[in-house]
């Protein structure tokens, strides 16, 4: 049976994030992809000069279409910028009753850009969060999701991780990618488990995508019929191989996304 994971995300037209660095992922990880698309942006690897939203309805249309159709496996959430948008997407995956969902709240983009619209933040919280089989926060989101100041260690990583979890989905990844140190460090944060995810620090700017790559992975996983601690250990490992080969592609004059099929070519 063919393993099919769904990504429902904005468009980056430079091709290194959003619904094209998740669909190359799920290529490079052997899963069928297919994609909703819930806004057009016009950006590169130096950053984003505008954003399309797409309507809440048509939205809602292209979920109908894949869910009734396909047979998908998990799902990823990604870029959701407007309130109407994100009750529409809560609204399908109840319709379609979609339980693996990796939900990676976009709020800033690698450029600095902002993403996600300020009154969107809590009709995220309260209609897709507790949706969430993982919510997969970087540092800088898990703060603005909780209005609270960047963690500065691990400790206040999983503090902030185990407050997450109050929201209701039932597992937070938390990425330590925005961290200094010798290691990156991510942690998985269950109700009755944890889990330390630790790789070497790569030195590249070639970071362009790399949360929309991790989500999208862990989605592949799941997918595949992987355990969520055995999907998030997998993800790990392929994106600390794609940004430690993605000085070996040459893409932009600014942030470059990872080789994602450094694999192969």
């Amino acid at each position: 049976m063919t393993a099919i994971a769904l990504t429902i995300a904005g468009s980056d037209s430079g091709g290194g994030a959003g619904i094209q660095a998740d669909l190359k992922t799920f290529s490079a990880l052997g899963v069928y992809g297919a994609s909703v698309v819930t806004a057009l942006t016009a950006q590169n690897t130096n950053g984003v000069s505008a954003i399309h939203d797409v309507p809440a309805a048509f939205v809602a249309a292209q979920m109908d279409a894949v869910f009734s159709d396909l047979d998908v496996g998990a799902v990823k959430i990604g870029m959701v910028s407007q309130r109407a948008v994100i009750e529409a997407i809560a609204a399908g995956l109840a319709r379609w009753r979609q339980d693996k969902v990796v939900l990676d709240p976009v709020m800033i983009a690698t450029s600095g850009d902002k993403l996600l619209a300020a009154d969107a933040v809590e009709v995220l919280k309260r209609a897709l969060i507790p949706r969430a089989l993982v919510v997969t926060p970087n540092l800088p989101e898990a703060a603005a999701l909780l209005n609270a100041p960047v963690a500065r260690n691990e400790t206040e990583m999983r503090q902030q991780g185990e407050r997450l979890l109050e929201l209701g989905p039932r597992a937070v990844l938390i990425k330590g990618g925005h961290a200094s140190g010798a290691e990156s460090v991510d942690l998985l944060i269950e109700p009755h488990a944890f889990v330390r995810l630790a790789a070497d620090r790569v030195a590249t700017q070639n970071t362009h995508g790399t949360g929309c790559t991790l989500s999208s992975a862990v989605a592949a996983g799941l997918a595949k019929g992987l355990a969520l601690n055995e999907a998030v250990g997998a993800a790990k490992r392929y994106v600390t191989a794609a940004l430690v080969a993605a000085d070996r592609i040459k893409i932009g004059s600014g942030h470059g996304p990872p080789h994602h099929f450094h694999a192969w070519w």
